[in-house]
C-alpha cells in the first residue's frame, strides 16, 4: 500500500513511536510497502525509461521526462539489461515496427 504521491515524512519513526507508545522499527515496518509493490513499481519504473530511449530519446531528455537524473536512467537501464527486460523490449519493438 504505497501512496500514489510521493511525500516526504516530517517526523521520524522515533517521534511517531514515542507519541502512539511502540517502538521505531514497529512504525517503520507499518510504514513500509510491501517487497511485491516495490518489485512491481520498480519493473514499471524500468520498462517506462526502456521505452522512451527505444523511442530515440536521450539520456538527458528522459531524466527530464520521468524526474529523475542521467545517472538514474543509466542505473535503470543497466538494470533493465541485466535482468533480461531490455532484450525483451527490443524484441517487442522490433516486432511492432516490422509490421
Amino acid at each position: 500500500m504505497t501512496a500514489r504521491t510521493v511525500q516526504r515524512r516530517t517526523r521520524t519513526a522515533r517521534d511517531l513511536a514515542e507519541q502512539f507508545g511502540v517502538t521505531p522499527r514497529t512504525i517503520r515496518a507499518m510504514l513500509a510497502e510491501s517487497r511485491d509493490e516495490y518489485e512491481r513499481r520498480a519493473q514499471r519504473r524500468r520498462a517506462e525509461v526502456v521505452t522512451l530511449r527505444l523511442r530515440g530519446l536521450t539520456y538527458q531528455e528522459i531524466a527530464e521526462r520521468v524526474g529523475s537524473t542521467v545517472g538514474t536512467v543509466g542505473r535503470l537501464l543497466a538494470d533493465a539489461r541485466r535482468n533480461g527486460e531490455w532484450a525483451t523490449a527490443m524484441e517487442c519493438h522490433t516486432v511492432s515496427h516490422a509490421e
